[in-house]
């Protein structure tokens, strides 16, 4: 059997196991792309964005842990609260992909708004269960908000190059 503190870890660690792949699509070509964008003054510095997934990537995944704790494990009562949680983590692990690869903001912001929704909706579980678990998620939904601003800010000020050319919506 293996020790206490695995499972702990293994939650905690499994959102940025996400997050890495999906960093993937921000080197390169992605990278480029991006930064031939026009941002809002408001941006975030790229520096930053590490460091705010990893501690929003840890507080999910350990919240995530207090909760199959709490209920037991994978059990009947786990469902709805951890399938609310592994649902907004596919839509965010999405994101990227759709961002960078495909270079479809409109399409990322959509994805950013249904992981805001299921992340809500993720929350309000997990209130039920452990408040302070639910309390792990609340500055990630802030974050959410705030890269759902940023996401439609770029989508409306890219639509356009000085060219006259469209960006891939």
């Amino acid at each position: 059997m293996a020790p206490p503190w695995v499972p702990a870890v293994g939650f905690t660690l499994l959102p940025s196991l996400g997050g890495f792949l999906g960093a993937q699509y921000t080197r390169g070509e992605g990278f480029r792309w991006y930064a031939s964008l026009q941002k809002p003054p408001w941006h975030p510095p790229r520096w930053i964005l590490a460091p705010i997934w990893g501690t929003l990537y840890s507080a999910m995944g350990y919240g995530s842990y207090m909760i199959w704790k709490e209920l037991g494990g994978f059990s009947k009562e786990a469902v709805v609260p951890l399938g609310l949680y592994a649902g907004q983590l596919a839509l965010n692990w999405a994101w990227p992909p759709l961002f960078f690869g495909t270079r479809q903001m409109g399409w990322a912001l959509v994805d950013l708004l249904l992981t805001g929704g299921m992340a809500a909706a993720t929350a309000m579980a997990w209130h039920q269960v452990s408040p302070p678990a639910a309390c792990l998620l609340y500055p990630y939904l802030a974050w959410l908000a705030f890269a759902g601003m940023l996401n439609y800010r770029m989508w409306q000020d890219n639509q356009v190059r000085r060219s006259g050319r469209r960006l891939s919506e």
